[in-house]
């Protein structure tokens, strides 16, 4: 996740490096520029991952066992286009995230045609890494291929965080849920989208079930905590008239830049 933050950064944004502890998470040092500052900077307004989500699948049980299933039987999507949408889908940085959702949402989004958008965006990815890190370092589970063999579509070397919740999953599902409520008459296509976004980790075998289930519900009570910032609140305006303007200048058809191969590939079953 912190490699979103680091990526994510742009003109006008204020940034920090961020420190950490040997067996878990620090807060960053706001003072200096090189990461996004966040929404929401008291602590006490950030919701607690590790209090909200269920602990991780414990080995045994019945989560733990669909979770090991689930990797095994979907390793057979290899080669197929929903395995090259999950090879496109691990970049989490924001001009990527735009890209991703410039199909759903019917308009060129990027950072050039769409800045105040991205640069509520790359803040926002510093409260999503708020959300996540503290978890995964308390629940310290394993990655799916820690237990079973099988091909990944990205290296394993680049997989180095813990498994739950996912960070993928919590970013996508985030940006849908911001996206949709910017875009109501796109809200399906984005909402879809997002999920197709988060079910990627499955495909690409980066991340369990679980991690991904329990993403979507970080997404959803730091959206609902973001809301209670004025700061958000107002970026959030500007961002939706930026977006409306966007959409009637810069269209994108369902056929146009592969969307229809997007579409066809968020619609196997797997």
């Amino acid at each position: 996740m912190r490699t979103m933050t680091l990526m994510t950064c742009v003109a006008a944004i204020a940034c920090a490096t961020p420190a950490r502890a040997a067996d878990g998470y620090r807060e960053p040092d706001l003072s200096r520029a090189e990461e996004p500052v966040p929404f929401l900077l008291d602590p006490a307004s950030r919701p607690q991952a590790v209090d909200i989500l269920p602990p991780a699948p414990a080995p045994g049980t019945w989560r733990h066992e669909a979770d090991r299933r689930v990797f095994r039987e979907t390793r057979a999507l290899q080669g197929t286009p929903r395995w090259t949408l999950a090879k496109r889908d691990v970049d989490m940085a924001v001009p990527a995230m735009l890209e991703n959702f410039s199909c759903a949402a019917g308009v060129a989004l990027t950072p050039v045609k769409t800045p105040m958008l991205a640069g509520m965006l790359t803040r926002v990815s510093a409260d999503a890494e708020r959300a996540i890190e503290p978890a995964k370092a308390a629940n310290r589970h394993p990655r799916p291929f820690a237990l079973d063999e099988g091909p990944l579509c990205q290296p394993k070397e680049a997989l180095t965080s813990f498994d739950y919740p996912s960070g993928h999953a919590t970013w996508g599902w985030t940006i849908g849920l911001l996206l949709a409520e910017l875009a109501p008459a796109r809200s399906t296509q984005i909402l879809a989208r997002a999920r197709g976004y988060a079910e990627s980790r499955v495909v690409c075998g980066a991340h369990n079930q679980s991690a991904i289930d329990a993403g979507l519900a970080n997404a959803a009570s730091l959206v609902a905590a973001l809301h209670g910032s004025p700061e958000f609140r107002a970026a959030m305006e500007a961002a939706r008239a930026e977006l409306g303007a966007a959409a009637g200048a810069a269209r994108v058809e369902p056929e146009a830049g592969g969307c229809a191969v997007e579409t066809g590939a968020l619609q196997t079953a797997h």
